[in-house]
């Protein structure tokens, strides 16, 4: 009986290593990252409260209930947002879009929002989508791809690659070639962001003129040591996720392959781990307390060293995705104002 244990045993081991095949990133770790300080302020005290309201909305629910609540939480924050911006709603691909006054519309941004796969929608990111529509000069369309559990993680993959080849020829007034195109994303749905870059680049479409990407999600291995270190000074991640620090990573991936019907080691679903070469100039976001820093500066590293113009700028001790809080927090406009920096650059280097 012992034996036939330990040949169970032995082909598990087997077939993880295998199946995952998970190499060692740790030498695109450090890295001279500057690190803006930031100033004690009010604001993120408040911040901090409408973090622990987001905790209390679904304490003593399970299961659906307990998603339904987070997903309204998300929602009304960004209903609580005094926008700019005109809204459009559109049926197909499903989303809507966000037009600040003036902006031009053959200039178009695709943004992608986060909510770990499973939460979260255009209405929950008005704050960032407002801001982006006006820093860009461009029409926003925030799409509504599909969430977990309900649907595959592929079918939210599937309606951002059908959302960007679509914003190519379409914007808020009919068939229109798009004159500037940018891919932007937070969080899981940056995750989608740098992996639809590499989509495009592969399948010979016109790859995107920049792209963003804010506390983006880049190896669903959990690998990066900030996955764990940062637990305690991640105020948003770290006690919906921090639990999974004691969970053996060979569980973790078979976990991760069980409900997303992928390899937590295919670049689709970990951009980190695929080809970094030929990517349009990019953009990203993080702060150094946060759980996914690591998923960023690994990113950043091993795409500079494989050629691509990808940028990395750190706050330092702000939530995961303070860009939500605009305009409350000065940090999240001081984002921005980067944000916008850095597409004039874009586009002074293209002209």
């Amino acid at each position: 009986m012992l034996w036939i244990l330990l040949a169970v045993v032995a082909l598990i081991v087997l077939s993880t290593f295998l199946l995952f095949r998970v190499h060692d990133l740790s030498h695109y770790d450090g890295g001279d990252w500057a690190v803006r300080e930031v100033a004690p302020n009010p604001a993120h005290d408040e911040v901090m409260e409408r973090i622990k309201d987001m905790g209390r909305a679904s304490r003593g629910l399970k299961g659906k209930a307990r998603l339904i609540a987070l997903r309204n939480h998300l929602d009304s924050l960004g209903e609580g947002v005094e926008v700019k911006s005109e809204i459009r709603h559109n049926d197909q691909p499903r989303g809507e879009w966000v037009i600040a006054p003036g902006a031009d519309t053959r200039r178009r941004v695709l943004y992608i929002h986060g909510g770990a796969w499973a939460a979260g929608s255009p209405r929950s990111h008005r704050a960032i989508t407002d801001r982006f529509s006006q820093l860009a000069n461009a029409a926003v369309f925030a799409l509504d791809y599909r969430l977990m559990p309900e649907h595959r993680f592929m079918d939210g993959i599937r309606d951002c690659r059908q959302a960007y080849t679509w914003l190519l020829n379409h914007g808020p007034d009919g068939e229109e070639k798009a004159e500037f195109m940018v891919v932007a994303g937070d969080s899981a749905g940056g995750s989608h962001t740098l992996s639809l870059l590499a989509w495009i680049r592969d399948n010979g479409e016109r790859q995107a003129d920049a792209a963003v990407a804010l506390s983006p999600s880049t190896d669903l291995t959990l690998t990066a040591p900030s996955n764990r270190e940062n637990i305690r000074t991640d105020p948003l991640l770290g006690p919906v996720f921090g639990g999974l620090s004691k969970i053996p990573l060979p569980v973790l991936w078979w976990g991760t392959l069980a409900a997303f019907r992928i390899s937590p080691t295919n670049p689709v679903a970990s951009p980190l781990r695929g080809n970094l070469n030929d990517l349009p100039p990019t953009l990203i976001h993080a702060s150094s307390t946060e759980m996914l820093l690591d998923n960023a500066t690994r990113y950043a590293a091993k795409a500079r060293a494989e050629g691509s113009p990808v940028q990395l700028h750190t706050w330092q001790n702000m939530v995961h995705v303070w860009h939500i809080f605009s305009p409350l927090l000065p940090e999240a406009e001081q984002a921005f104002e980067d944000i916008g920096e850095f597409l004039s650059q874009v586009e002074k280097q293209h002209a």
